[in-house]
């Protein structure tokens, strides 16, 4: 039996609108006024959203539970395989001790408070977010500033705004994945056209940390140095996102941001260092002289991991995974059991593609690192035991608004609210990122905020005769700018910077800068639909390709096998480094 989705239940859009907005209204009110826990507010709206999608548009009630569990499914992988493995990957380091290094030495480059947060917080914040994400950049970048002698205020705050810009392809492109997912354009697009719209933010962000910090006239001094921590970090951040994916942006524009600034301040040098009046004492040890073959080794995971992460984009070694080792069945009694507006029958699918999957690449990363940082695998297992548990909430909460999502989209919710939306015509571009922004102050995740409302933003786009990609990636723009003023953001901040009790401060701190940023993206996005269409990249939507032949997956293991001597080598040489090299530090003279 075939249920046919209804946009206007009530023939009275205004009241079909109220109705449509009752989840979503009450997942405002459940995190703002009343402060409940992430995965209770979603299982709450789920259960909300299968009530309307019932009782008001008519949706069989089996059909809802099997869209909640697609949804789900599909939320716990791939997006939840690949958190868990790019986090188990992270505290593998931590464990370790080798992140210790990694936190010295990006300390003890400069001495100048300017330059430190340009190294710190945004171009090593930008790393973090692309491999671990949630939380842990402004966690991890705050502590390190403080430890430095920063104002705890400021380094909060700062590390806050610096987080924007690397959000959309955080924790290897899961929000740019779920954007996809969602709303069934390839991830390349989506990719391409929110390179062409954040690296413009990326550009300026530096000047505008550096002018918070210090004043605008403090700014122009180390005006070289902002010029190439921004352009550095703003061309790899579009040429990854252009030609590479979602899936390394951060990892690649952070470190390769950091190695030009590193390499500019050897030839050019501020005339004077500056530092906060009467900053606190610096708790960090910055007068440590590490070896490179210690640098090497304390790098070494998140080496392995952009060399995986790179292979497994590869089109030829993606084929012979996928020969080796994917299943892809229809969701039973859900495919095709759904008919859309236009009459066209929805396919729902689900691909279990466990080898080509990103998060594989993850794990295969952290288990060549293992050995690399001097742990065992028992030690390994012990730290993947403990990732479990320190995510069961975030599995819990993505898994949950996954399934609220894909019952908004199935039922035809999603399709009411974004008929009212399409009333404002000419201007919904201009307000498509807010939307995004709204949803990550929300839930505290650009991959929420999508899953959430990229089949809206899809829907709007079509019906007003805008190029969708545009707007679905306005949503992921729009939403990096809502990341600084989140209430799980500014408590992870708060936190980090020992500012617990003052919350709200830091709120004030960061809010005018998310409006400005908002607005700012707000007009790019409303110049890419209309006067700078060429920027729109071509694409077709998700299982309209034609079928072609079946690829030959030979070269695709010789790719493999050339891939496994490059990291057995590399390990070797790591490995005899550490074997060489002290493994504590030597203190200069």
């Amino acid at each position: 039996m075939v249920w046919k989705q209804v946009v206007d239940p009530f023939t009275n859009i205004a009241l079909s609108v109220l109705v449509a907005s009752v989840p979503i209204l009450f997942i405002f009110w459940a995190l703002i006024i009343k402060k409940m826990k992430g995965y209770q507010a979603s299982l709450i709206a789920t259960g909300l959203a299968m009530i309307i999608a019932t009782a008001v548009y008519g949706m069989p009630v089996k059909l809802a539970l099997l869209s909640a569990a697609h949804g789900a499914v599909y939320g716990l992988f791939p997006i939840c395989w690949l958190i868990t493995t790019a986090v188990f990957l992270f505290n593998i380091t931590v464990k370790s001790g080798q992140f210790e290094i990694i936190k010295q030495f990006m300390a003890s480059i400069t001495a100048d408070r300017r330059l430190q947060a340009l190294l710190i917080a945004f171009s090593f914040g930008s790393f973090l977010e692309g491999t671990a994400g949630f939380g842990a950049p402004v966690a991890i970048t705050a502590a390190m500033l403080v430890g430095l002698g920063f104002n705890p205020l400021y380094a909060s705050g700062i590390c806050l705004i610096a987080n924007t810009a690397p959000v959309a392809f955080g924790s290897i492109g899961i929000p740019i994945t779920v954007a996809s997912q969602v709303s069934g354009i390839p991830e390349l697009p989506i990719s391409q056209m929110v390179g062409r719209t954040l690296p413009i933010l990326s550009v300026m962000l530096p000047f505008y940390l550096v002018t918070i910090i210090a004043g605008f006239r403090k700014a122009q001094e180390i005006m070289p140095a902002v010029l190439v921590s921004g352009i550095s970090f703003a061309f790899l951040q579009y040429f990854s996102a252009n030609f590479l994916g979602p899936a390394l942006p951060d990892v690649i524009a952070g470190l390769g941001s950091i190695i030009c600034l590193m390499i500019f301040l050897r030839f050019w040098k501020p005339k004077t260092i500056w530092r906060f009046a009467n900053e606190p004492a610096a708790t960090i040890v910055t007068d440590l002289n590490y070896t490179n073959g210690q640098l090497i080794r304390a790098w070494s995971p998140f080496i392995v991991l952009t060399i995986m992460v790179i292979a497994w984009g590869v089109q030829p070694i993606k084929d012979a995974l996928n020969s080796a080792g994917m299943a892809q069945f229809e969701f039973p009694g859900l495919h095709n059991a759904i008919q859309g507006e236009d009459g066209t029958l929805l396919p729902k699918l689900f691909k279990l593609n466990y080898l080509s999957a990103a998060g594989t690449a993850i794990l295969i990363a952290a288990l060549i690192a293992i050995p690399l940082v001097g742990l065992t695998y028992s030690e390994g297992a012990n730290v993947f035991g403990a990732t479990l548990d320190q995510l069961k909430f975030p599995i819990l909460t993505i898994a949950a608004v996954l399934g609220f999502a894909y019952i908004l989209n199935d039922s035809g919710i999603t399709l009411t609210l974004a008929e009212v939306l399409a009333n404002t015509g000419f201007l919904f571009p201009f307000f498509a990122p807010v939307l995004g922004w709204l949803g990550v102050f929300i839930t505290g995740s650009d991959t929420s905020a999508n899953a959430l409302f990229s089949k809206l933003q899809y829907a709007t786009a079509q019906s007003i005769g805008v190029d969708p990609v545009v707007t679905v990636s306005a949503n992921i723009s729009g939403g990096v700018v809502g990341k600084m003023i989140s209430p799980q953001s500014i408590a992870v901040a708060a936190a980090a910077g020992n500012l617990v009790g003052k919350e709200s401060e830091l709120f004030r701190f960061t809010v005018k800068h998310s409006f400005i940023m908002l607005f700012v993206i707000c007009l790019i996005v409303l110049a890419q639909a209309y006067a700078l269409k060429w920027l729109i990249p071509a694409y077709e939507m998700i299982g309209t390709k034609k079928a072609t032949m079946l690829p030959n997956v030979s070269t695709g293991y010789t790719y493999l096998a050339l891939l496994a001597v490059l990291l057995a080598t590399l390990a070797v040489l790591i490995l005899r480094t550490a074997k060489k090299k002290a493994q504590t530090p030597d203190f200069v003279n």
